[in-house]
């Protein structure tokens, strides 16, 4: 199993400790990329895959650990 899949198997558990850096492992994963932002962008990030899909999240500050509506959001995108 590789890391990705590891990182796939515990998101779907719904961590209390799914740090931002490992979601973007995993958007990356399943072909999203990261959208360019304006200057007024602030903490919103946007990715993108090659079918024009978008999933918008609030990039969590000062601490990188992910907000379990944030994991929701993204289990039912990727439909894990």
């Amino acid at each position: 199993m590789s890391k990705v899949e590891k990182l796939i198997e515990k998101l779907k558990s719904r961590p209390k400790d799914f740090t931002w850096d490992e979601m973007l492992k995993v958007l990356n994963y399943f072909g999203f990329e990261q959208m360019a932002q304006g200057k007024t962008g602030g903490s919103r990030r946007k990715f993108v895959n090659s079918e024009k899909q978008i999933i918008s999240l609030h990039e969590p500050h000062p601490q990188k650990v992910l907000k379990s509506y944030q994991l929701d959001i993204i289990i039912d995108y990727l439909k894990l």
